[in-house]
């Protein structure tokens, strides 16, 4: 029996590359804003019930962090109200959901990558949303995963890898904050390692949906970790452009919304699930800007 697997976000960078990682796992029901309004619960509600998904991927969200500083009810309204009412009508048809989340919701303090079960504290009104969506998720669905990422771009949409491209056509140097560490993350290998995590512990049973690991928070990136200076050097490297970076601390670059200085997240419960070794930030960007096929 295959699984109906609702995916939101469609168009969004994770959501566009899961379209392709997941089709061979079910019947992909494909939501976008125009089908889906993540401000509007009710509709929400209806459109689950109409289509009676097995398992819910949703990778849609409020993503403007410096944005979200002066539309904080809007930001919450998408980030943690219609994540509960896609979770309540989940766990009504006996279906699992599989949420992405942020190391935002972390205040980024110490220098040692932060565990699952380490305590949050998010700095800004983004994170703050993204870890009541998180509660939200654990409160309402007890099959659920909710899978915390970092820094995550690709070769569309918006994000610092296009941003940097752009940059480096415009310009010959460029500041760059450099006191904030965390690992950029391709979001093909969110994608991809999305769904190894549905082949291992998702299983459908007489049309409830069950995992066999312990549901709960899992860290998703690349491994190791950078600023986002060294991030654009490696940018530039390879993609051979010549760029003088000046790296600058946080404080040379104020925006809205504070970010947390530390940013790194722990994989070793990744790595223990799948089996492997994530592979670093730097091979997947090369892959990324290779355009290299998919796995």
């Amino acid at each position: 029996m295959l699984m109906k697997i609702l995916v939101t976000g469609i168009h969004g960078q994770v959501g566009f590359e899961l379209l392709r990682s997941l089709e061979h796992l079910g019947t992909l029901i494909l939501a976008d804003r125009t089908v889906l309004d993540l401000s509007e619960p009710d509709k929400i509600r209806t459109f689950i019930r109409d289509h009676q998904p097995n398992l819910i991927v949703h990778p849609a969200a409020y993503t403007a962090v410096d944005r979200a500083e002066q539309e904080p009810e809007l930001c919450h309204q998408i980030n943690a109200v219609s994540v509960a009412a896609m979770a309540e009508e989940a766990a009504k048809l006996g279906a699992a959901m599989i949420l992405y989340s942020t190391d935002y919701v972390f205040d980024g303090k110490g220098n040692q990558p932060h565990l699952e079960l380490d305590t949050t504290g998010p700095l800004n009104v983004y994170g703050a949303s993204k870890l009541a969506g998180e509660k939200a998720l654990a409160m309402h669905c007890p099959q659920h995963l909710i899978l915390r990422t970092s820094w995550v771009y690709s070769m569309r949409g918006s994000n610092f890898l296009l941003t940097m491209l752009k940059l480096s056509q415009e310009r010959s140097q460029l500041r760059i904050v450099s006191d904030q560490i965390g690992a950029p993350t391709w979001s093909r290998f969110i994608a991809e390692r999305t769904a190894d995590l549905i082949t291992r512990y998702v299983h459908l049973n007489e049309g409830k949906t069950s995992l066999s690991c312990n549901p709960g928070v899992i860290h998703l990136t690349s491994g190791g970790a950078t600023s986002w200076a060294g991030f654009a050097k490696e940018i530039f490297r390879l993609a051979e452009r010549q760029v003088e970076i000046e790296e600058i601390p946080s404080s040379a670059y104020p925006t809205p919304a504070q970010r947390p200085l530390n940013s790194r997240l722990n994989i070793s419960k990744l790595e223990h699930l799948l089996g492997t070794p994530m592979p670093s930030w730097e091979e997947s960007l090369n892959h990324c800007l290779k355009g290299e096929p998919r796995d």
